[in-house]
């Protein structure tokens, strides 16, 4: 794989994981306008690896709370950090058992660009909606788990690319009535459990792979992770203020575009 190359997915990988935007539809969709050849999930899962290395930094107290926590939420007890820790291990299963049985179809037919205008355009509206009839007033904690499986159930649309993992969250958790902050505080906690699973059904076939740079992987797992840790920071310090607007606009008009070009 192309240095080059390598970066610039690096960089992409780390500035849009976090935003409503669709990371591996992005990691997808440059190959193909730029003419080079397709990086595979392997670089995929390294990127997001540098992603997973972004959120444990910035939410490095939640999880030092949710890590005491296991003690106690094995015991029995209930408290926020125990509840909060459940309910991320309810939302994590849906995705881990769908995304193992799916993998090669992921991998195959549904890195197209077609696919990615369809869910890129479809879930931008989705999203809009779940902003505006949301009531945007409960917090994080005020989840149940049947919320959480709900946030859930949503995370596996997230396996086609364009769909967006953290817009898809992000959707469901307005729909439950969190605080725009909520929904995406949630979200980027989900992610931790989520990219550690998928590394994980990877990492066979990334220890397998005869062609495996280490170099040129490690450098973008690094790209990935700086890039990230300043996307999760502004982010959140801008969506109560700014909203989804911005974010569903750019996905109708990149939807437009590869309509225009593959179609």
């Amino acid at each position: 794989m192309e240095w080059t190359h390598a970066i610039w997915l690096a960089l992409l990988q780390g500035f849009t994981e976090f935003l409503p935007i669709s990371s591996s539809g992005h990691l997808v969709l440059v190959p193909v306008l730029l003419g080079w050849p397709d990086q595979g999930l392997t670089f995929d899962i390294a990127v997001h690896v540098g992603s997973l290395v972004a959120v444990l930094v910035y939410f490095r107290r939640d999880i030092a709370r949710l890590i005491c926590a296991i003690p106690a939420a094995a015991r029995g007890s209930r408290n926020r950090d125990t509840c909060l820790l459940l309910h991320l291990v309810v939302a994590t299963i849906p995705v881990v058992l769908l995304g193992w049985a799916l993998q090669d179809r992921i991998e195959g037919m549904l890195r197209d660009p077609l696919v990615i205008a369809s869910t890129m355009a479809g879930f931008g509206i989705v999203l809009w909606a779940a902003d505006r009839f949301s009531r945007r007033a409960r917090a994080m904690e005020s989840l149940d788990w049947r919320g959480a499986l709900f946030v859930g159930l949503a995370q596996v649309l997230a396996l086609i690319p364009g769909t967006s993992r953290s817009g898809i969250t992000l959707s469901a958790g307005l729909m439950l009535g969190l605080t725009r902050v909520d929904a995406a505080r949630f979200s980027f906690l989900l992610s931790i459990p989520t990219i550690v699973a998928a590394g994980v059904l990877e990492g066979a076939r990334i220890a397998a792979a005869e062609s495996f740079d280490w170099a040129v992987f490690s450098l973008a797992t690094v790209l990935s992770a700086m890039t990230a840790f300043a996307c999760i920071a502004l982010f959140l310090g801008w969506i109560e203020r700014i909203g989804v607007l911005p974010f569903v606009i750019y996905r109708l008009l990149l939807g437009a575009l590869l309509f225009y070009l593959f179609a």
